[in-house]
């Protein structure tokens, strides 16, 4: 039986076949010019002799040339030795369906009182037209047929305000909201009056699906924005502009804890200069609005006061994706969910007793200053009655069950971990099986130190150590923990160690590192690692982006990189093959 199983040779697939058939060729054109020259009388066993050590000494040169590829190694279809997850505690996934799309734990409380969302957005006369340019997504099942029909037939136009008056009329947005339309912005009955109108004392809390949700576009599509279609619950929408839509907001000085500071004289983040409690309105909004600062695409969900959003990331099939978040702070999908409506959705427990000594536990006395201007920003814009997350108390700030000392609903949050675990991915994109198939193989041999070839498989649990994977780390001290216990607190030249700063998975044990990313719905992916610094696959795999870049795995001929990209492009988790 023929063997192609490969090898490489600097960069270079070749088969075990092709490499004998070379050997064949070079033994016989020895043999024959020795008989030829008749220079020398050699025996055959000399002969097969003077071609081991020619064999030994190809061996070697291969043996060389395959080490001085910095992530070459012998193929193989994934990590030899995979860290497990922890068991995950699951509960009704039909339940956790409706958790994941319209649960805010009463969070609106936050959105209207202290941010003034809807406040803001009024002010600001936002058209569905606006909303659509930032990113945010409209479920057209969820409207009436009339408004339905209208919409449709405008979005065939060129959306100008004579050809398309609904969808440039601020009107409009009242109807989607109080329509439950707008994905991820849910209306509640405030008033309790037994119907939604967000123009009569009605508020709008934000759900999971914000940043988790995107449509079939089947009604309309904006090119960098969003879209109007039928759900689809767990892609990322890349093209959100969550630091745009938050600079809606008439108070987004109410988000302090979530934005880049300066405390101490100092600041960690993309900006040169940090925000501080007295930074007006203006110089908030200047900061969310320069993506720059804050890209399309992500998000900054940790209470830190570091400047550092990580990429939005997808929430379908998340029992392949363990451990979760970007440092792999939280081994339980259940308590990343808890800790996202108790801090990133309400964030004003940050100025709780128990926020104060979240803070101090993670990053020392920085962490009180944070707590202590945060309370002067609400006092001084007028913000009261907080928190407003409906969460049972339970102290003991930062375990990572309750980081802030207070857990939502157990069953919700069960309920939303089976109903993310049972969603499905997109599959792959269609693509060139024989440019894919080589592309497979190089894949093989440059890349499943990390990844699974596999896609239906769990990612490796194991967090990924830093330096292994950024040459250029090279992290100095940057302030002292309140709790010993947990690892250092570390910062390096450059953002792609910004989200491990402070928060990372040291206060369970865990070493500071990075989570893997599942490798799926890459052909939509225009935003890869986690500080979304690359926008393609063929810009991560080029060594144009230096040695000392973050992830500096390269391929460096063209035609095998693009091989390498057709297959990455065409994975789903049926990709066994």
């Amino acid at each position: 039986m023929t063997d192609f199983t490969t090898f490489s040779i600097n960069g270079f697939i070749i088969t075990k076949y092709t490499f004998m058939q070379l050997l064949n060729k070079v033994y016989r054109r020895l043999a024959s010019t020795l008989s030829v020259g008749n220079m020398w009388k050699v025996s055959r066993i000399n002969l097969t002799i003077s071609m081991l050590v020619s064999l030994v000494l190809f061996s070697i040169v291969l043996i060389n040339s395959c080490s001085s590829s910095k992530n070459m190694h012998a193929a193989s279809d994934g990590p030899s030795e995979l860290q497990q997850p922890k068991p995950q505690p699951l509960g009704n996934a039909a339940r956790g369906k409706e958790v994941f799309r319209f649960e805010t734990f009463g969070n609106e409380g936050f959105w209207f009182n202290a941010m003034r969302m809807q406040q803001g957005m009024d002010e600001a006369k936002v058209t569905p037209k606006q909303m659509l340019a930032m990113g945010l997504h409209f479920d057209m099942e969820a409207l009436d047929a009339g408004l339905r029909k209208t919409l449709e037939a405008e979005f065939k136009t060129d959306l100008s305000m004579q050809n398309a008056p609904h969808l440039n009329d601020p009107k409009t947005t009242v109807m989607l909201v109080n329509s439950n339309a707008v994905i991820g912005m849910v209306p509640k009955d405030s008033n309790k009056d037994k119907k939604i109108n967000i123009m009569e004392g009605d508020m709008v809390g934000v759900s999971c699906a914000l940043c988790h949700t995107i449509t079939d576009a089947y009604a309309f599509n904006m090119p960098g924005g969003g879209s109007a279609g039928r759900r689809i619950d767990g892609p990322a929408p890349i093209t959100l502009n969550i630091g745009k839509l938050l600079a809606t907001a008439k108070n987004s000085r109410a988000y302090y804890a979530n934005l880049q500071l300066t405390i101490g004289g100092k600041t960690i983040g993309r900006a040169s200069k940090g925000l501080e409690p007295t930074s007006t309105e203006a110089e908030v909004d200047a900061y969310l609005t320069n993506p720059a600062f804050y890209p399309v695409g992500t998000f900054d969900e940790t209470q830190d006061g570091i400047g550092n959003p990580v990429k939005n990331v997808p929430l379908f099939r998340q029992d392949l994706a363990a451990p979760f978040g970007t440092s792999g702070q939280n081994a339980l999908l259940e308590n990343i969910s808890n800790s996202s409506y108790t801090s990133n959705l309400d964030m004003t427990t940050i100025a709780t007793p128990e926020g104060r000594q979240f803070l101090f536990l993670r990053a020392g006395d920085a962490g009180v200053k944070i707590h202590e201007n945060y309370k002067q920003v609400l006092q001084e814009t007028g913000v009261t009655g907080y928190p407003f997350v409906q969460a049972k108390f339970v102290g003991d700030a930062g375990n990572p069950d309750h980081a802030v000392g207070r857990r939502v609903d157990d069953q919700k949050l069960k309920d939303m971990t089976a109903y993310l675990f049972s969603l499905p991915a997109p599959a792959g994109a269609k693509v060139n099986t024989e440019m894919a198939a080589r592309g497979r193989e190089l894949f093989r041999t440059n890349c499943t130190g990390c990844h699974n070839v596999d896609q239906s498989k769990p990612v490796d649990a194991k967090l990924l150590n830093l330096k292994s994977i950024w040459s250029a780390y090279a992290p100095g001290p940057a302030g002292v923990r309140g709790d010993p216990k947990q690892s250092a607190i570390l910062n390096s030249p450059g953002d792609f160690d910004d989200k491990m700063v402070i928060v990372d998975a040291s206060d369970h044990g865990e070493p500071r590192g990075n989570a893997l990313p599942l490798l799926l719905d890459l052909a939509r992916t225009t935003i890869f690692l986690h500080n979304a610094s690359v926008n393609s696959l063929d810009e991560l795999l080029n060594p144009k982006r230096g040695k000392k870049s973050p992830h500096p795995f390269y391929i460096k001929n063209a035609t095998q990189r693009a091989e390498l990209v057709e297959f990455l492009r065409g994975l789903d988790v049926n990709s066994k093959k």
